[in-house]
């Protein structure tokens, strides 16, 4: 670690500032931790705390802290920061609460937080609102509560917005190897990725996980997976916010298929961190990580001697990103070889009780199911509670498998409880991946056998301006069409002036009204309109103004393109099942502009309507290449105008085998 905020982080000297239970404690858990520099106690009027001299100021200490944990109330925290930066000392952790996450009860915490980043300067401070950090590495804690960390030479880091949920995963029994625990709480000044970032200088930091509220400054969190990608070093993430509703004030589908979360996750999905659900996956993750590295590829071998949790495992495995690869010739051989006649060979792989305490024949035929084609091979093995001598046999054979075979090799209990932690911390230590759980081993597996994500431009950051003008349908068009997309021959005209306004295109029309957003929910669009019907169905829309359009023909599917601006993510472009079932279907892939052409037809292929553009069932397919030009045609649209759009939807696209058209959009911005 070399940046400034390394100082802080791995210090030889504490400063403690405050006198209460929670300063008490800072020091306790300090020692008891095995730090062995200097704690400073800064108290106005104590002798003593927790066995430590105090002192009276902190122009009174021997020498600038590297750190202070700074244990007093809000107003007084600043003053403390100042005169910490005044000092000289390397860093602070603020404990007190009541600035900007008060805000909804208390108008004063925003600005009392501006002072605290004043106050800072240059010097780091975690928090405010937060615990602080355990240092597994270097024996240091900066901590006011229990913690469950042991020391350790190599590990995983983990960085949280929440103090509570820190504590909790220190807790865990699951032989994960814990380097670095920090909380961050509000990041006033020091964001999580930059902690991140700093941790990724140190060779003993295996993997890194986040918990992850919000992003904040998006151009930091871009700036680490740069660089641990750089470093080869894998970040993934907890990230809450999943359950967010839909935007309340939109008027296009895009939004309410886009949610609250589809920015957040296609923000992760851009700079290559995956994502995981619970805290059980993503501690269990962590370790894969700390194992293996990054998997390669998502191909999966299980071995259990239960044809149960062979079907399990493969059922558990439907749905996500991983497959079970079938067996080869020569894994064939060597399994007959091991196992004899008596056992259907296949994989997942029930290799029955024939062999059991036969170490090794266990070693030879699981050593089998490992390969090339396997990224990772899995055994299923459920300890008990009471004498698990017989199983001794499971976890030495595949320690030898690890040994001999120099793949990747786990052991998985169906159930957390049912791996011991000392078999746990046997098989981490022989390369073995101990999972506890076969829910969170597959979903630990997925997460790491993501492929890692090509370097991208940077994302465009969403402006700040009130969309509060709506475009109509012809206007929105085109805008679209100057920025290359295609749209029918058209025309806007009084509706009593239909029939000649529409002579010189080309029936059957579609007619629509004017001024309306969703048109089809208020009866105001004709298909297959002749000219000779033309004037009574522009005077039956009940609108002053119609669009009289050329119909598209030949269509292989409809889809919705999209773009909403997230102001936490940037804009989003949501491509889609689309027509009038888009919402029933629910059926998106959301990416975030800047996208280049590749990622869009990756996105494409992600979509359950692939088939249909591919060509169903010997229909003819859709003209991919014209699809992609009119995402870029949207895209270009919003990055041109991206000081004043909020959202942009083409909803249907028209795609048949010589192009695709778009025959309705919606443009929402503030008005210039």
């Amino acid at each position: 670690m070399t940046t400034a905020l390394a100082r802080a982080l791995n210090p030889s000297s504490i400063a403690v500032i405050g006198g209460g239970a929670w300063c008490t404690s800072v020091i306790q858990q300090a020692r008891k931790f095995g730090f062995q520099g200097d704690i400073w106690p800064v108290h106005p009027k104590a002798a003593e705390v927790a066995g430590e001299r105090v002192f009276a100021r902190l122009e009174d200490l021997p020498t600038a802290p590297d750190v202070a944990f700074v244990g007093i109330n809000r107003h007084a925290t600043i003053e403390a920061v100042q005169a910490l930066a005044a000092i000289g000392a390397g860093g602070a952790v603020c404990f007190a609460s009541g600035f900007t996450e008060a805000r909804a009860e208390d108008d004063l915490g925003a600005d009392l937080q501006d002072q605290l980043i004043a106050a800072a300067g240059e010097m780091p401070v975690l928090g405010p609102n937060c615990y602080g950090f355990v240092n597994g590495l270097d024996q240091v804690a900066v901590w006011p509560d229990q913690h469950g960390m042991q020391p350790v030479e190599r590990g995983v880091a983990i960085l949280t917005q929440s103090s509570n949920i820190a504590i909790n995963m220190t807790m865990q029994r699951r032989a994960l190897p814990l380097a670095f625990m920090l909380t961050c709480g509000n990041q006033a000044q020091t964001h999580q990725a930059d902690v991140a970032s700093t941790l990724l200088d140190d060779d003993r930091i295996t993997a890194i996980g986040v918990h992850i509220e919000g992003f904040g400054d998006l151009r930091k969190w871009e700036a680490l997976a740069d660089k641990a990608r750089r470093r080869g070093v894998s970040v993934v993430a907890l990230k809450m916010g999943r359950s967010s509703h839909a935007q309340a004030a939109t008027i296009s589908h895009t939004a309410s298929l886009a949610g609250g979360d589809a920015g957040a996750q296609a923000f992760l999905d851009r700079l290559g961190i995956a994502r995981l659900d619970d805290i059980p996956s993503f501690l269990e993750c962590l370790k894969l990580l700390h194992v293996t590295g990054r998997l390669r590829g998502s191909g999966l071998g299980t071995i259990s001697c239960s044809g149960g949790e062979a079907s399990l495992a493969a059922d558990m495995s439907e749905g996500r990103d991983l497959h079970f690869p079938p067996l080869t010739k020569v894994q064939q051989a060597d399994l007959r070889a091991a196992l004899g006649p008596m056992v259907a060979l296949a994989n997942p792989l029930d290799y029955h009780t024939y062999i059991w305490r036969d170490t090794k024949a266990m070693t030879r035929a699981w050593s089998a199911m490992t390969g090339p084609e396997q990224a990772i091979t899995i055994a299923i093995v459920d300890y008990p509670h009471t004498d698990a001598s017989d199983w001794e046999c499971a976890t030495q054979a595949a320690l030898n498998c690890a040994a001999q075979t120099g793949r990747p090799f786990a052991v998985a209990a169906t159930l957390p409880e049912l791996l011991p932690e000392e078999v746990a911390q046997r098989l981490l230590v022989g390369g073995v991946v101990p999972f506890a759980g076969l829910h969170e081993a597959l979903a630990a597996v997925e997460a790491a056998a993501r492929p890692v994500a090509a370097p991208a431009d940077p994302v465009l950051l969403p402006s700040q301006a009130e969309a509060n003008h709506v475009l109509t349908e012809a206007e929105a068009k085109r805008a679209l069409a100057d920025h290359g997309l295609r749209i029918p021959q058209s025309v806007v005209t009084r509706q009593d002036k239909a029939a000649h306004a529409a002579s010189n295109l080309t029936a059957p029309f579609a007619v629509k009204g004017v001024g309306l957003a969703h048109k089809s929910e208020h009866g105001a669009v004709r298909l297959g309109v002749g000219l000779d019907d033309l004037s009574a169905v522009a005077t039956e829309l009940g609108t002053d103004e119609v669009l009289i359009e050329e119909m598209a023909q030949g269509g292989v599917a409809e889809l919705l393109i999209g773009v909403t601006r997230d102001p936490a993510h940037g804009y989003v472009l949501t491509l889609g099942a689309g027509g009038v079932l888009t919402e029933i279907l629910r059926d998106s892939v959301s990416v975030l502009i800047p996208s280049s052409r590749d990622v869009v037809r990756q996105a494409l292929g992600k979509l359950n309507c692939a088939p249909l553009l591919a060509g169903y069932r010997g229909k003819p397919a859709a003209d991919t290449e014209a699809i992609l030009n009119a995402a870029e045609a949207v895209q270009a649209y919003v990055i041109a105008n991206a000081a004043h759009v909020s959202e942009v939807e083409i909803n249907p696209l028209i795609c048949n085998p010589d192009g695709a058209v778009a025959v309705d959009a919606l443009i929402r911005k503030a008005r210039i």
